[in-house]
């Protein structure tokens, strides 16, 4: 696709649609904005421009559809697949300054609010007033915009699903600068095709969200966790399947191994309350009463004892849960901080095959001499494989990383996964994604963005175009 590069004249054009203050463009943008948080995909857009409205949105779009000029939407820039990098250049609208809550509606249990509000805000806000937003993924410090473009899943997904579970309604700008209000406050919707459900994990090629109204539950009373540690990561991952059929349903299942606990450690400056251990589970169980809690987790902590777990350590003070979650949640910038250079493997396969799949991670550790630490969602077989440079070239880095991408999700494949269980696909997993699916499903991901996008201006490059 063709695509006209800024002149003067349409900066003299832009700047009139935002306050002076909010318009950026050349070496008046920051090098931030030329990739996302791992780095891997880089490259400068023209035209940076902080929006506040849907109609600045509107008039944004429709100025850069008239004149076929790419744009690329941006939240807090925490992906890791170069899914908000202006590849073609041309306008990147920044939503970070769209952060306010509109409305709580505590009878219909929603919360309408504008897509730059932060994940981490959202949950403090939302608990003050006796709800909990379920989708908890690692970076808090994302927006909410972000999660919804990427269907963000987390650690509670096991109980409580991801992020598209939780989109009752949208506002979106598609990219002629038509505005669209998709679903509602409704719980049930049978009315013709879902275009709220396109959207959500589109990575913002189909149209940009300016307004959400999102699903609350109430509060629950009690929350408690047990780390679980185990001899080996094979002993600990084979209890999670058991887990799963009891009647118990835990709200986390989370594995980590030591090596990754101690990186954190040593990024947090904080002890890990037991690091003696290989290979740990980390389960939640929360509810509305300490006594039905406490029922479930004592059920859980029986069945691992006996299939294995060395221990069965409580997490219900404010200092180990302090300890233990805070921990939890620096893995990826630990393992970042631990080396010369990082890219991460976000693949998904059947819970009965993380096993098989971790134990995959380490034959090609050994076979192309890398460092590979993981983590991830044992609950719902969402891994996440870190591949390290320590020592090799980054020329030679490269090379090995994309041998083994191919290894990693030549198997993910072959055991019925697939390339992204929540990062999504930007471009860095671009090419994985053409060869994990047929070109029948490609062709009709690339028909519906036709059918969004004409003239493919809106963050072109991406997923399947």
């Amino acid at each position: 696709m063709s695509y006209n590069k800024v002149s003067g004249e349409d900066l003299a054009a832009l700047e009139k649609l935002v306050d002076k203050e909010r318009f950026f463009s050349g070496k008046g943008i920051g090098e931030d904005y030329a990739h996302d948080e791992l780095g891997g995909v880089e490259n400068m857009p023209e035209v940076l421009i902080k929006v506040k409205s849907t109609e600045e949105v509107s008039h944004i779009m429709k100025y850069a559809y008239d004149h076929t000029i790419p744009v690329v939407v941006r939240g807090s820039g925490t992906g890791l697949v170069g899914g908000a990098v202006a590849l073609c250049g041309g306008i990147m609208i920044e939503t970070t300054l769209m952060n306010q809550i509109l409305e709580l509606d505590e009878d219909n249990l929603t919360v309408t609010l504008q897509p730059g509000y932060l994940l981490m805000d959202l949950a403090e806000y939302v608990q003050k007033q006796g709800f909990l937003y379920p989708p908890d993924p690692g970076e808090k410090s994302a927006t909410i915009g972000g999660n919804v473009s990427t269907n963000a899943g987390g650690m509670r997904a096991v109980k409580y699903g991801v992020t598209r579970d939780y989109v009752r309604g949208m506002t979106v700008v598609l990219p002629d600068g038509t505005v669209m209000k998709l679903g509602g406050k409704v719980v049930k919707n049978s009315s013709g095709y879902s275009l709220k459900d396109l959207m959500i994990g589109s990575e913002g090629t189909l149209g940009i969200i300016t307004e959400l109204i999102m699903k609350l539950v109430p509060l629950p009373a009690c929350s408690i966790s047990l780390l679980v540690p185990f001899r080996t990561m094979e002993e600990a991952i084979a209890v999670v399947p058991k887990i799963i059929r009891s009647p118990v349903t835990p709200t986390a299942v989370e594995y980590m191994t030591r090596d990754t606990i101690l990186y954190s450690e040593e990024y947090l400056g904080k002890k890990f309350p037991d690091t003696k251990n290989n290979a740990y589970i980390l389960l939640t169980f929360d509810g509305m009463s300490r006594q039905h809690v406490e029922d479930e987790y004592k059920q859980v902590a029986e069945d691992c004892l006996s299939n294995g777990a060395l221990d069965v350590y409580l997490v219900d003070t404010d200092e180990r849960k302090d300890s233990v979650w805070k921990s939890r949640g620096a893995f990826l910038e630990a393992i970042k901080a631990s080396c010369k250079e990082m890219d991460e493997c976000d693949v998904v396969v059947p819970r009965n095959r993380v096993d098989d799949f971790i134990n995959y991670t380490h034959e090609a550790a050994k076979k192309y001499g890398m460092r590979i630490p993981s983590f991830g969602h044992a609950g719902d077989g969402n891994l996440h494989i870190y591949l390290c440079r320590d020592e090799d070239s980054h020329e030679e880095w490269l090379k090995k990383t994309k041998d083994i991408f191919e290894d990693l999700y030549g198997k993910a494949k072959e055991m019925g996964g697939l390339v992204s269980g929540e990062h999504g696909i930007g471009y860095a997993k671009k090419e994985y994604l053409h060869e994990m699916y047929g070109d029948a499903e490609i062709e009709l991901m690339k028909r519906i963005k036709e059918a969004f996008d004409p003239k493919m201006i809106l963050n072109p490059g991406k997923i399947c175009c």
